[in-house]
This record gives structure tokens, sequence and C-alpha cells, in this order.
């Protein structure tokens, strides 16, 4: 982490959209927009066909966010555009995509009066207000955002769940305060295990799971954890969790509950749905079966597959031949730090070493480019693979669980030099 000496500016989001609660949020958002968004409303495209069956999707402009790819209104689902990430390292905030689990998402947070529940195993329950967490002093950090069903629509067989290309992730630099000075605030007692994490989001009605997820003691008190206010020098978008949220670094999206309410110290697992249940991955080295099978044993999803990408030129896009151009893409992985990328321009057959961008930390996307110049006209496949500082690198295959979590296989990007 980086220390920080000021501050993200104090936030002026204290009002969203007034929404009838019964509706759903996302039903409303996806209707209306912000005034400042309204030209991009109406130059955006109608609609985007993602590359597997049933993609169509439609684009959606929602509050402070520029036109994304809409999977659902009721929570909101925002993919964000492939071709983003060839404009930076960093994801603007506008185009960072969206994943709720309940529509009764909060749309009016007052900062002032907003506070943090400490409770639990801890030798002082405490009552945060923002300003209380900021005064802890600020840490920035650059680090990937990925939800764990990315690129799901790819799998084969298909599974259930949201389907999104390869555009459910994001990379920004976070400002907050390491959780584990919060939890030395209010002092962690002996016997404690884990800490759980509840949000303002929340079933719409009936007996639905309230999202409460977990980490184990040692992982929330290793320094890394944070409580974010900021993401890339702004206040969290209401959308990304404001005005306070989990970060985890190198770990999927599932932990990074938003709009912080509640943190309990607790002396036993939590075993509620969102951990017993749901986002499970085979238990072995691969997190994988064969395709189509079922999972005999599951753990909790845990740290990000190594992967690269190949953002300079999009699948059925054209290159010139004869002539040099510079490919340029994205590497990350769950924290031990991308080390090489390769590229082939044959299918994989040979691989050739490209140049490595500046490293933003261990957690952040990372740069890589490569001069190529195609021999002859015709079409190419184009292949990106990555190696981590502990060798892990991406399967030719694409690796298959029940689920569809931990997409990481070699990307091919289809292209004719012309």
């Amino acid at each position: 982490m980086l220390k920080h000496n000021q501050e993200a500016r104090p936030g002026a989001r204290r009002k969203f959209l007034q929404m009838a609660g019964t509706m759903g949020a996302g039903a409303a958002l996806g209707g209306a927009s912000l005034n400042v968004f309204a030209a991009a409303a109406k130059t955006a495209p109608d609609t985007t066909n993602l590359p597997f069956a049933n993609g169509l999707r439609q684009m959606a402009t929602f509050p402070q966010k520029r036109s994304l790819i809409l999977l659902t209104s009721r929570p909101p689902q925002l993919e964000t555009p492939f071709a983003v990430y060839n404009d930076g390292i960093f994801t603007p905030n506008d185009a960072f995509f969206v994943r709720y689990h309940w529509s009764g998402i909060p749309t009016n947070i007052d900062p002032a009066t907003y506070r943090v529940a400490i409770k639990g195993v801890v030798d002082t329950p405490l009552s945060l207000s923002l300003e209380d967490i900021k005064q802890m002093g600020a840490v920035k950090l650059a680090a990937a955002h990925q939800c764990s069903g990315n690129s799901r629509g790819f799998s084969n067989p298909r599974v259930p769940g949201g389907e999104s290309a390869n555009g459910a992730m994001g990379n920004a630099i976070w400002t907050g305060v390491p959780l584990k000075k919060v939890l030395e605030k209010a002092g962690v007692k002996a016997g404690a295990v884990q800490v759980t994490f509840n949000g303002l989001d929340h079933p719409p009605v009936g007996d639905g799971p309230d999202f409460i997820k977990a980490l184990d003691l040692n992982h929330a008190m290793d320094g890394e954890v944070m409580l974010a206010w900021a993401m890339n020098g702004t206040d969290l978008p209401m959308l990304n969790g404001y005005p306070l949220r989990l970060v985890v670094p190198g770990y999927y999206g599932t932990y990074w509950v938003k709009h912080l309410s509640d943190i309990e110290v607790v002396d036993k697992p939590l075993a509620n749905f969102w951990m017993a249940t749901a986002y499970r991955v085979p238990d072995n080295e691969c997190a994988c079966v064969a395709p189509g099978g079922k999972m005999e044993k599951s753990r909790p999803i845990g740290r990000f597959s190594i992967r690269s990408f190949i953002t300079s030129v999009l699948d059925g896009g054209k290159i010139p031949a004869g002539k040099s151009t510079v490919l340029r893409g994205i590497a990350f992985d769950g924290g031990y730090g991308v080390t090489n990328v390769d590229v082939s321009a044959d299918g994989g057959k040979t691989w050739h070493q490209a140049k490595l961008g500046t490293d933003h930390g261990k957690y952040s996307f990372r740069e890589w480019t490569m001069p190529f110049k195609p021999a002859k006209r015709g079409a190419l496949e184009l292949k990106v693979r990555a190696t981590n500082r502990i060798g892990q690198t991406q399967p030719m295959s694409a690796l298959w669980n029940p689920s569809g979590y931990m997409r990481n296989v070699v990307e091919t990007t289809r292209v004719t030099a012309v």
C-alpha cells in the first residue's frame, strides 16, 4: 500500500434518485437518468451482441454511468464494454461494472448521518461515522475488481447465472483505511475466528437471505483489506458502493461488500447461504470438474485466477498486412504479480514475449505491448498468455465448473490482415 496524506474530495452525492421501493431500484434506474448522462443516452447504440449464444444485450445509461451493457435492471447488473479496457490501465468510474444480488439497493445516503457498526467479539463496540473512518489515516491501493462469474457466458456446456462476456471486471486506485486499523480500534477478543460484513442493500420483499460475507480473521487483519470511500480519486459512485465499501485485493468481487453498515467479529465460521451454499468451487487444484459434471466437494471461491487479454484489436477486427502495428493488452492475477506475457499469432504454435508496462502493484492490471507485422494478408488467430511470480499460467482449454466461475483460458482474438 502507498501512504497518502490527503483525503479524497468530500462527497456531495447525498441524493441519488427518489424511487418507489416496491418497484425495485433497478427498474427505476433503467428508465431514468440524471441530466449529465442525457447526451450519452441519446448517442449510444441501443443493443450490442456479445460473442456467444443468446448474446444480444441492450445498452443502458444509469445515474453516474455512461452507456453500459445491461444484464438485468432489477437488480442493476451492468457490464463494461470491452473496448473501454484499451483506453487506459485504470477503468473510469462511469464505465465500471455493477453487480447486485437484490433489488433493494440504497438510493439516498446522507454521509453526515451514515454510520458503520463494529460489533461482536470485540472489547469496545463502535459506531463510526464516515469522517471518523477518514481520520484514521488514508492509504491508496491499485487493485483489480472482478466478478466471480466474469466471462460466464462462454461456458460450454452453458451454466445458470448472469451471462456476461469479459466486462465484469475493472481496475481502480482505491482510497480508504486498512480494515486492520478499525478492528484494532475496537479490540478483537480471544476466540475470534472470522469477521462478517453486511451492507445497506437487502432483499426487497420476503425472506431472501441478506447478503452477508465473511473473511477469516487473519485475512481481515492482513493490512491490505480496506474500507474504501473513493476510487480513482473521487467518491465511490452510488452503484459501486457509496459511501464505503470493502476492498479485498486479489479476491473475487463476492467479498467486496458495498454500502457497508455492519462489521461483526464472530467466534465461529459464518454458515449462511452466501458462504455455505453460494459462491463455491470444486475443492481441487484446478477448481474444475469434467464439463457437465458435478462437484463432489466444494470450497468458498477465493483468489483470482491469472488472466490476460488483447485490447487493441477486438475479435473480428482488421490489422494492416506488411506494416508494423502494436498489439496491446492487460494481464492480472490474484496478487502474486504478473512477470511475463507471451503472444502467439499462429494459433498457439509459436510464442513471442511481450513488453510489460508500468507496474502499479501486484493487484493491478498490468499493461503489455508487442510490435507485430503480419507477413501477408489473411486470417490470424492471436492468443495471449500470462505467467506470474509463482509460475501460474493460463490453460489452453477452458476449465469448467457448474457455476461458471474463475474462467481464465488463453484468450483467442480472430483478426484479418488486410
